[in-house]
């Protein structure tokens, strides 16, 4: 089969991946799932593996297939999976679990302590087929297409991790500020308003993320580049700031904004990355305030945006590309030039 690989980490997104001959995984364990892939969403954290940034992280062994944002077809199970059979369609958690850990028992499957991650640790999606397991995949409901869905594995799941985590702190009336209405940020704003009252706030330096913004339902929009954001969220609120802010960007210039932004005793989660965290003590002291970091989310997570999905609650904006383009996606990526979601369709 074809899948596109990663051989050595680079900077260059015009030949980043090459596209390989492999072998087609075949189930070896008894909860194996192989799945025929319909769809694979490329992700900015793409980009960062490809650069090397999560070597220190997390062991890789190349070349390696990427891809974690998966959805498809079963084609063949392992003898003891009864949860799908051949020809289901599935969504793919990114992160195979083992469910025996502390942290899997305790339900954070996240933490797992003996977890693999397609397209991280293991080979992905970028292929026409994947190799997952029975712990990772959620039956999709009649009608929700496999390929449009596919972004959802992370990217969605990511963002209704980070809204869950706010909507908790959120009452009616509050305010919750959501930072770049780029892929993972229109997924959020759509998340925060399907499940609480507050009051949204969009920022983004392109008109038209903005402009996708508002269509979503945002209640205000705020470009930095022509308005002070503090100065805007400090009108909207009384002064008192953003209970929440959702920070799909994770630049050194958006959680710099957290000080100023944040209300006393509120959260501002660090959702995209590539930036840093400096702030002063005495600033977090003083403000009562915190960062939270956040990392994909749940299997459960995955069920419940399905769900919201399938009540037509959350959209997902998407462009689809063949395999063979892999590496122009990987480049308009990297220039922002995609809005919404890439999809790979594999041949």
């Amino acid at each position: 089969m074809q899948a596109a690989r990663l051989h050595r980490y680079t900077d260059d997104m015009t030949e980043a991946l090459s596209i390989d001959e492999v072998d087609r995984p075949e189930p070896t364990g008894p909860t194996d799932v192989i799945v025929e892939v319909e769809g694979a969403g490329w992700c900015q954290t793409d980009n960062h593996i490809i650069e090397g940034m999560w070597a220190e992280y997390v062991p890789q062994e190349l070349p390696m297939t990427l891809g974690h944002e998966n959805a498809g077809l079963v084609a063949e199970t392992g003898e003891e999976v009864t949860l799908v059979e051949e020809g289901d369609p599935v969504i793919c958690h990114p992160v195979q679990t083992c469910g025996t850990c502390r942290p899997c028992r305790l339900g954070e499957d996240m933490y797992c302590e003996n977890s693999a991650f397609n397209g991280l640790t293991t080979d992905g999606g970028f292929a026409e087929y994947l190799e997952t397991s029975e712990r990772a995949v959620i039956p999709l409901p009649a009608g929700v297409d496999p390929t449009d869905i596919a972004p959802h594995a992370d990217a969605g799941i990511t963002a209704y991790h980070a809204a869950k985590k706010a909507v908790r702190e959120l009452n009616p009336g509050d305010h919750v500020v959501v930072i770049g209405i780029g892929g993972l940020g229109h997924i959020g704003l759509q998340c925060v308003d399907a499940m609480s009252a507050a009051r949204t706030v969009a920022v983004d330096v392109k008109d038209s993320a903005l402009s996708l913004a508002e269509e979503l339902g945002a209640d205000h929009t705020v470009n930095p580049t022509e308005a002070d954001l503090a100065d805007e969220v400090a009108a909207l609120t009384d002064e008192t700031g953003a209970q929440q802010v959702l920070d799909f960007v994770g630049a050194d210039e958006t959680t710099a904004y957290a000080p100023d932004v944040v209300a006393a005793g509120g959260d501002h989660h660090v959702v995209g990355y590539g930036g840093h965290v400096h702030e002063p003590a005495q600033a977090l002291v003083n403000g009562e305030f915190s960062f939270r970091g956040t990392l994909v989310g749940r299997y459960a997570e995955l069920q419940e945006l399905v769900a919201l999905v399938d009540q037509g609650d959350v959209g997902l904006h998407t462009s689809r590309y063949d395999l063979a383009e892999i590496n122009t996606v990987a480049e308009r990526l990297e220039h922002g030039e995609i809005e919404g979601r890439a999809v790979v369709t594999p041949p």
